[in-house]
């Protein structure tokens, strides 16, 4: 008798979590479908309309306001997720949702430098937060709740199911993961990816043209590319997160701060006759994994994401990253003597595994974009980059579970 109620138990625990998870990654999948449709548009309007980057400051100023106005219960985003993960208090604004993806959508229209899985993950979490009310849910499952909204977001944007199922298990804290939560995170980022093909998105093929045989020089090029990626990663995080901190010392009415970081946008775009450094920048990290490029690449963008960000502009940092470390890695694959394209993939992911610390989803994404081939590859750099990035992150409110070495000390303090 134990055993059949043992069994019933477990059984009504799967349908409520996958049948929950349904409704999340409904909601996530189809939410960034939309964004991802009208980020298409709006970087295409851009591309056609070269002007516009001139109107950054005034599209900053807006989305500064509009934040200002509307949005202070939400300015945390991504951390106040995590934030709420750890420490439930409130139920997320729903218009965390449509404020982030207009304010991304405008970003990308005039021209900063900003991602996008910052929005996805938003707009993920929120929605699904909306179900704690519905289904009275406790602070338990609505923690499990919040993070299948991660996984969902992140994997709807992306296309990479797997990597979205553990980011939401991982992000959360340094060294520790959430099992508890591993099928409702899985469900929803395996079904938010399907729903986002069905309303007919298409995300970019990634290729490695050659992967070259295990030998101990290719393991040790990892190892010590591994560690370039991280402390690139880490620079990234504390460049970002000291910029932002400057400007609302130095700027106390907040509009102004993304005026400002407009303006040095635009006037560098000006200065270097190109704009290949603001945007997603898709189009070169797919030249990064084709041919060499120049080895100055990864600082451009480098430097627009982080006055884009750091004065306030919304969109994300995981996208920007998967530039600065293709366009890294190619310049390293000569050096090396690897092939540029292969450090370039594994740049992509190995600079968002140290800036974000998260080594496991960034090695399934790498597998799930270029083939399982490059595991090894990936998964070797993937953790190095994380051992050398410190404890530092693009995600304020990520939590140390663990230290990353043995006596609690950082390789890279």
């Amino acid at each position: 008798m134990q055993r059949i109620s043992a069994l019933t138990d477990l059984l009504m625990y799967l349908i409520k979590w996958l049948l929950l998870a349904l409704a999340v990654a409904m909601l996530a999948g189809s939410a960034s479908a939309g964004f991802l449709f009208a980020l298409e548009w709006a970087t295409a309007t851009r591309r056609a309309h070269a002007w516009l980057i001139w109107l950054l400051p005034v599209a900053g100023f807006a989305v500064g306001w509009l934040y200002l106005r509307y949005g202070n219960s939400v300015e945390g985003g991504a951390n106040l997720l995590i934030d709420e993960i750890h420490d439930p208090k409130k139920i997320i604004p729903l218009r965390m949702a449509p404020l982030v993806l207009g304010a991304t959508v405008v970003s990308h229209l005039f021209g900063a430098s900003v991602g996008r899985e910052g929005t996805a993950v938003q707009m993920g979490g929120a929605l699904a937060d909306q179900l704690t009310r519905l289904f009275r849910l406790s602070n338990e499952d609505r923690r499990i709740i919040l993070m299948a909204g991660i996984s969902a977001g992140f994997a709807s944007v992306f296309g990479t199911p797997l990597a979205g199922a553990i980011f939401g298990l991982e992000v959360l804290a340094i060294g520790r993961l959430r099992y508890e939560a591993m099928l409702p995170c899985l469900a929803a980022a395996v079904i938010a990816d399907q729903v986002g093909l069905l309303w007919g998105v298409h995300h970019t093929h990634y290729a490695v043209p050659l992967i070259p045989a295990l030998s101990a020089w290719t393991l040790g090029a990892m190892v010590v590319a591994g560690m370039l990626f991280g402390v690139t990663g880490k620079v990234f995080a504390q460049a970002t997160h000291g910029l932002s901190g400057s400007m609302q010392r130095w700027i106390s009415y907040a509009p102004l701060r993304p005026l400002a970081g407009g303006v040095a946008v635009a006037g560098a775009v000006w200065l270097l006759g190109t704009d290949k450094y603001i945007g997603l920048g898709i189009p070169t990290i797919v030249e990064a994994l084709k041919e060499p490029l120049p080895a100055w690449d990864f600082l451009g963008k480098m430097a627009l994401t982080i006055v884009s960000l750091g004065t306030g502009f919304k969109g994300g940092e995981v996208t920007p990253l998967f530039f600065i470390g293709a366009t890294l890695g190619n310049a390293l694959g000569p050096l090396l003597h690897q092939p540029a394209t292969l450090l370039a993939a594994i740049g992509f992911v190995a600079v968002f595994a140290g800036a974000a610390n998260t080594p496991i989803a960034s090695t399934l994404m790498a597998m799930e974009l270029f083939g399982a081939e490059i595991g090894v590859y990936a998964a070797i750099a993937c953790v190095v980059a994380y051992l050398f990035s410190g404890h530092a992150g693009i995600y304020r409110a990520q939590r140390s579970g663990h230290a990353k070495r043995h006596r609690g000390q950082d390789l890279a303090p």
